[in-house]
């Protein structure tokens, strides 16, 4: 009998010893893993600090006005008037807010529209179709740009800020 119960027991050590391995490389691993972003944390901060650095450098007062001084020929900046300014509730809404008209008060609309316009009065106001809206304001939007001096292509250099 003391022979099988040594059997059990040494089998009841084994396992545990497995089980014990096995926990401590799970958290080697996830010692390695909290190690490998806490590097990834410390580079993205640094990166973020280098970026600041640069945007401080690259938006200098006296490097724009050189830069506009340089390129006022090509540019034709001008100051901007107080008048252009708007606060946020001024913007126009966004299309995902723009309200969908109905589609049988669109066409009245759109018919009732060009009558009014051949007929030149100003009655009720009407409906206009969907696409109508947003080409109209697509092509407000371009004016805009273009009275701003931005050129579409343009556009995404100025967000971004980059100047070369």
């Amino acid at each position: 009998m003391l022979k099988t119960f040594d059997l059990v027991l040494i089998g009841v050590m084994t396992a545990t010893a497995a089980v014990t391995y096995t926990i401590k490389h799970r958290a080697e691993l996830k010692l390695e893993e909290v190690h490998r972003l806490e590097a990834e944390i410390k580079l993205e901060k640094d990166t973020i600090d280098l970026l600041k650095a640069d945007w401080a450098l690259q938006s200098q007062p006296n490097r724009l006005e050189r830069l506009v001084n340089a390129y006022n020929a090509e540019l034709q900046l001008q100051p901007t008037d107080s008048t252009a300014l708007v606060h946020a509730k001024e913007l126009p809404m966004l299309k995902s807010e723009v309200p969908v008209p109905d589609v049988t008060e669109a066409k009245a609309g759109a018919k009732g529209a060009t009558l009014a316009n051949a007929k030149g009065t100003t009655g009720k106001a009407q409906p206009v179709p969907r696409g109508a809206v947003q080409q109209h304001d697509a092509a407000e939007q371009r004016d805009a740009a273009e009275q701003r001096g931005v050129v579409a292509d343009e556009a995404d250099e100025i967000e971004t800020g980059s100047v070369e």
